[in-house]
């Protein structure tokens, strides 16, 4: 549970040598660059640099004809590549030129193919009529309507018989509607149309058919052949350049992603007088290899500070973890990064996590199969959460076989249990009175260790963060510890195991005396930091608000602790979620509706069950863990990278 140490750096130097140091920072992928003017008191001298970035511009329209010719552009290698700013600059804009004319005739094209594909599918309604269209759009008294009507409208026609132009002619038809023209005359204009208006008739612009329709349709697929033959060629041309012009495209790409991610770098940058300030933070591992080659580079200076040593700055967070536990830092992201100077839950999160899943979600058979989800959802959609499913699933399996649950099937592992542990039947038998009561008191047992190791991590963090207050008089500190802990261990002594252990002294010297400096945490952690004004202004409104406050705190203890019941009560909630499965599947009997009841039974109880058991364990760590220790504020370390940024 560390957060890595990074350290802030201040390079000073000449102007002329600002871009062979942003070069430098850019090259090394380990730099991020932060705002000088907040690392020095006296900043009046400071003038920001304020210049325009010259190639965001060349490098969007490079991205634009890429896309418009329908390649990806990628990341590569530019080791032996010798171009200089002007030649990249001059290459792009010789390929953007060509590419963005190919291109332009080819979206050309796919408009008439587009165009004349709509004109097809239009003419094709009005196929196998022997009719000259030229004739009917060509006559000045009458007006041709195409489009199509409704089979039901069309038989409605004859209700109309009275209007004698009141006529549809259909020429083609599918399953819900005939296609064709009605004609109207200037004087029956506005009667017809509403007459078919009400019919639902819809109107369809057709295209100027010259002659009849059937050899204008093959004009028309004619047409079409054509352009996609003509598309196919520019095409193929667009291919021929990109084939030719692919790995120097490339290069000349990533040298222009580099140069676009240093120019981010030098908006950083500040003058002064004659000089330039860049700051910004490097991994405290890399100093040396970072430093090695700054020194190299003539008229530069820069000084190098711990992060716990930098003021009134939040230092940028790297969190370092074994493989394993990486796969949990997605919750604590989701939660927010840690600070700097405080404890990296990760670990703890995994531990804790893992557990609780398997507990609450014991099965042999069903546990199996959320792992191998997992391991699908990660494999096909790189899902971060479908990794966390695998050691929860694998958990689920080592707690189903302590449990003797196979898919539900509650017995099938008793031959196990006996030859293995001894036993008479089951090593637990979860729905048993006596396995009931072990699991409440077992599951208070484990809210009660997980919520002291929790005030534990506290006083560490705390105290890094040199926090007094919190570290030894705050509701998670030394003294909410020791209240905690002996409070709960002496009722445990007293009520379970017959020890009489609450005598006066106990309760006076653990119980007493951890609430009072729980009660005048305030002053006491201002007389701990040395303050001078320690005293509250008011002592009575300062013994009211503490006295709330410390009922707060001691009726916290017991809720969070009692939070932690849903731990058993998930594992009876599947025990008994399965007995009334099997239940449903013996009422309907036969051996097809039991493996048919017993399978989709499974399959509903595993996906309700592993959602909310992943949910609740997810509260548990939120709500009554992070909230006791962890603040989440940090910012994440982003070193600028080209090859980063190109993605």
């Amino acid at each position: 549970m560390s957060v890595r140490s990074v350290k802030a750096i201040s390079i000073i130097g000449l102007d002329p040598q600002l871009d062979e140091v942003v070069k430098y920072c850019g090259d090394s992928e380990i730099f991020q660059p932060d705002d000088a003017m907040s690392f020095y008191s006296d900043t009046k001298n400071f003038v920001p640099l304020n210049d325009k970035n010259p190639y965001s511009a060349p490098l969007q329209q490079l991205k634009n004809a890429a896309d418009a010719a329908g390649y990806k552009l990628e990341y590569t290698s530019v080791k032996d590549a010798k171009n200089d700013r002007s030649s990249v600059l001059k290459y792009v804009r010789r390929f953007v030129s060509k590419i963005e004319d190919m291109a332009a005739r080819k979206l050309l094209i796919e408009q008439e193919i587009d165009e004349c594909k709509r004109s097809i599918e239009q003419v094709e309604h009005f196929t196998g009529c022997d009719i000259d269209f030229s004739e009917i759009t060509n006559c000045k008294y009458i007006t041709p309507n195409f489009g199509r009507l409704p089979k039901e409208s069309y038989e409605k026609l004859s209700e109309f018989s009275s209007n004698q132009y009141a006529i549809f002619f259909p020429f083609t038809n599918d399953e819900t509607h005939y296609w064709g023209a009605y004609f109207t005359i200037p004087e029956q204009r506005e009667d017809i149309d509403r007459i078919f208006s009400s019919l639902f008739f819809e109107r369809l612009e057709v295209p100027p058919i010259a002659g009849k329709p059937d050899e204008y349709l093959k004009t028309l697929r004619d047409k079409l052949a054509e352009l996609e033959q003509k598309h196919k060629k520019e095409q193929e041309a667009i291919d021929a350049l990109w084939e030719k012009e692919k790995q120097q495209c490339l290069e000349n790409y990533t040298m222009l992603e580099e140069m676009n991610s240093y120019n981010e770098i030098k908006r950083y940058a500040y003058k002064y007088h004659k000089s330039f300030i860049l700051v910004g933070w490097i991994p405290a591992d890399k100093e040396k290899e970072f430093t090695k080659d700054l020194d190299k580079i003539k008229s530069v200076e820069y000084s190098v500070t711990d992060a716990k040593d930098v003021k009134n700055q939040t230092p940028p967070v790297i969190i370092k973890n074994p493989p394993f536990f990486r796969l949990y830092e997605f919750y604590v992201k989701m939660y927010g990064l840690p600070c700097h100077n405080e404890v990296d839950p990760t670990i703890f999160v995994a531990l804790t996590y893992t557990l609780f899943f398997g507990i609450m979600f014991g099965d042999v058979g069903q546990g199996l199969i959320v792992a191998i989800v997992g391991a699908l959802m990660y494999k096909f959609k790189k899902m971060a959460v479908g990794k966390i499913l695998i050691p929860c699933g694998i958990m689920g399996m080592v707690f189903g076989f302590l449990y003797g649950s196979v898919f539900g099937f509650e017995e099938l592992l008793t031959p196990v249990h006996q030859a293995l542990f001894g036993t008479k039947g089951k090593l637990i038998e979860v729905m048993e009175p006596d396995s009931i009561n072990l699991i409440i008191y077992g599951s208070v047992a484990i809210g009660f260790i997980t919520i002291a190791i929790s005030m534990i991590v506290n006083i560490v963090s705390s105290l890094r963060r040199r926090d007094y207050e919190n570290a030894f008089f705050g509701a998670n500190s030394i003294s909410g510890f020791v209240f905690y802990v002996s409070l709960f261990g002496g009722l445990v002594c007293q009520m379970f195991l017959g020890i009489e252990i609450m005598n006066a002294a106990y309760i006076a010297g653990l119980i007493v005396v951890p609430l009072i400096l729980m009660f005048m945490r305030e002053p006491l952690g201002k007389l701990a930091k040395g303050k001078k004004n320690w005293q509250p202004e008011k002592w009575g409104e300062y013994f009211v608000q503490s006295f709330f406050e410390l009922f707060e705190f001691c009726l916290s203890y017991v809720t969070n602790t009692m939070s932690f019941l849903r731990v058993g009560a998930y594992i009876l909630v599947h025990a008994g979620m399965m007995l009334v499965v099997f239940t449903l599947a013996e009422m309907v009997g036969g051996a097809v509706g039991y493996i048919s009841i017993v399978i989709i039974g499974n399959g509903i109880v595993m996906a309700l069950e592993a959602l909310l058991v992943a949910i609740q364990v997810l509260r548990l760590d939120y709500y009554e863990v992070f909230s006791r220790f962890y603040i989440g504020e940090g910012r994440p370390f982003e070193p600028v990278s080209a090859k980063r940024l190109s993605k």
